[in-house]
């Protein structure tokens, strides 16, 4: 009797763990179903340097403006600077990538009709409507040159690179557009790594692959701001923000401390972070050190990756996480100071096998609390590694559910950028992967949308252009939720620039955006379930 009242109770517990398996959402690999064909290429036949290690990334954005999120993807080249002579082949034959969102769970690739098919080396791309004319321009960050398309509104684009002054041929990464100086036009924040030696530093250990960033001259990063006319102007050190050793990985902004104004937070390689801190009349002080945000809790100038900004505990502030080589870096904000809380939120203790690179703060599950995805993957080899999910669970703790999230999680990759975004407007976020010489992987989320959610749609007057640097507010019950739109997050890449939010059980919800200009709107009573564009009335005179 003792034994079979065991074997039941066992019997019981296995049920239960899996009946609550089975209730959490699975991401599907949808890739080639949905028509992505494209494959990553660092442009040679072996992995010989930091160039072709650094990887590429990705983006969700709506280039048509017909509410779907179309993709674009990033590729490496054949260059005589990085490139061994064996991978000759490869030579003219690289390009990046864009795919239209058909609205059936498809894709159609565009890139020659758009003309968006940049041949250059690609690491980093960003879209944002700079020029205010309703439809989001291109960016793209290269190891040289970087490259601005602007939309015609047609479904075609034009490179005006040279005469917008933003081709900018330091080795660039990342590229968070925001208004920095509050004059109505969108400035953007280029994330720039390092000076490249062509492979003449040869004082290396063999077996690391080839020399780390420590082996090479920082570049300073770049803010430049928008002249309203086409053109951009070089205004990094009146504003604070000159860094001659700096090595950017990627930046995002935010507004971290809750004044009004948007901050930016830099990941370095091999060394301490930036936090700018926006003191207003577009000025900025490195703050990092004052805050806790230059180094891990260690201490160490650790190899950090792509950061991504949100409320983690739903305190009404926003805090930061980084994938690095290491344990990963979550920072939580305590208002004049962030703590580390890695190790005590379990996140540790699953990233530290893993070389962490893209890293994503979504709620994939719609409970209302951000859970971490990373894309991971070693720096030095193609060795793969399987990804990281790690779920929210609301009281300061995350529980690793990968091995219950579909059979992606199961598979190994040698990953770089990732971005999120609701692709086929379900109700849930979904997955951008991409792979280092490889192809990217479209993970379709399956169940996230059995909890309520809400998708906020800022624009600004006219109802054209994202109000880029919103802050979006949801109340449902006694949860409240904050995010900024800037889209700009995690390694190399940007996702959606519509604001989601999972609700629970929740049916209504209280909205506020606080626009770019701070004025305010307030909606009441707002009904789950839907895509909510929220138009900002034009300023009376």
């Amino acid at each position: 009797m003792k034994l079979t009242h065991v074997t039941t109770t066992v019997l019981l517990l296995v049920l239960a763990y899996c009946t609550a398996g089975a209730a959490l959402p699975t991401f599907t690999d949808v890739t080639e179903k949905a028509g992505i064909d494209a494959k990553h290429s660092y442009g040679d036949s072996k992995l010989n340097n930091i160039v072709e290690g650094t990887g590429s990334g990705a983006m969700f954005f709506d280039y048509d403006s017909d509410g779907w999120l179309d993709i674009y993807l990033v590729n490496g080249c054949w260059l005589k600077d990085i490139s061994d002579n064996r991978g000759r082949k490869l030579r003219g034959n690289l390009t990046n990538r864009l795919y239209r969102n058909k609205g059936d769970g498809t894709f159609t690739d565009v890139t020659k009709k758009a003309g968006v098919g940049d041949k250059g080396y690609g690491a980093g791309c960003s879209a944002a409507d700079f020029d205010g004319d309703g439809d989001v321009d291109l960016y793209v960050l290269n190891y040289g040159a970087n490259v601005l398309y602007r939309n015609n509104g047609d479904g075609t684009f034009t490179d005006i690179s040279k005469k917008s002054g933003l081709d900018d041929s330091r080795w660039s990464l990342s590229s968070p557009w925001f208004d920095y100086d509050n004059d109505g036009d969108l400035d953007v924040y280029v994330t720039n790594y390092l000076e490249y030696d062509k492979g003449e530093f040869r004082s290396f250990y063999p077996a690391a692959g080839y020399p780390g960033p420590l082996s090479y001259k920082g570049q300073p990063d770049a803010m430049y701001r928008n002249n309203g006319d086409g053109t951009f102007t070089d205004v990094t050190k009146a504003a604070g923000l000159y860094n001659p050793g700096g090595r950017g990985m990627s930046a995002t902004a935010g507004d971290i401390d809750n004044d009004g104004l948007i901050d930016i937070y830099v990941a370095n390689d091999a060394m301490e972070n930036y936090f700018h801190r926006n003191l207003g009349g577009g000025k900025f002080k490195n703050e990092a050190l004052v805050w806790g945000l230059a180094f891990g809790e260690g201490g160490q100038g650790v190899s950090s990756m792509g950061p991504t900004i949100g409320d983690v505990d739903r305190d009404g502030r926003l805090d930061i996480y980084v994938p690095d080589m290491g344990y990963g870096c979550l920072q939580m904000n305590r208002g004049k100071y962030f703590e580390d809380r890695t190790a005590q939120s379990r996140l540790a203790v699953v990233c530290g096998q893993y070389t962490g690179w893209g890293g994503l703060l979504l709620d994939y599950d719609n409970d209302g609390y951000l859970d971490v995805f990373i894309a991971n993957g070693n720096a030095h080899h193609e060795y793969s590694e399987e990804d990281v999910l790690m779920r929210n669970n609301g009281k300061g703790g995350f529980v690793d559910v990968a091995a219950r999230s579909g059979a992606y999680f199961r598979q190994k990759h040698v990953g770089r950028g990732s971005a999120c975004g609701d692709f086929d407007n379900d109700g849930d976020i979904d997955l951008l992967v991409v792979n280092l010489n490889a192809s990217p992987k479209l993970l379709r989320n399956d169940g996230g949308a059995k909890n309520s959610w809400l998708t906020v749609v800022c624009k600004l007057p006219g109802g054209k252009s994202d109000a880029i640097g919103a802050r979006v507010s949801v109340k449902a019950g006694s949860l409240t939720q904050i995010r900024d739109v800037i889209p700009v997050t995690g390694y190399l890449s940007q996702s959606d620039t519509r604001a989601h939010f999972g609700l629970g059980e929740a049916k209504t919800a209280d909205v506020e955006i606080r626009w770019p200009d701070q004025r305010k709107t307030t909606l009441k009573n707002v009904a789950a379930g839907q895509m909510l564009k929220v138009v900002q009335e034009p300023k009376t005179k």
